[in-house]
């Protein structure tokens, strides 16, 4: 059980990098979205 704050730490620590990178890949995805005319969009 003395490893747990280590387990844990990099548990978080993974967890906060996966968030951060999928915050981040929407927020760019979302601005190149807005700069592409609405005629160019295929998803519409």
């Amino acid at each position: 059980m003395r490893d747990a704050g280590f387990i844990i730490g990099s548990y978080l620590i993974t967890l906060g990098a996966i968030g951060a990178f999928a915050v981040r890949t929407l927020r760019l995805g979302r601005r190149l979205a807005d700069s592409v005319p609405d005629e160019d969009k295929p998803w519409l």
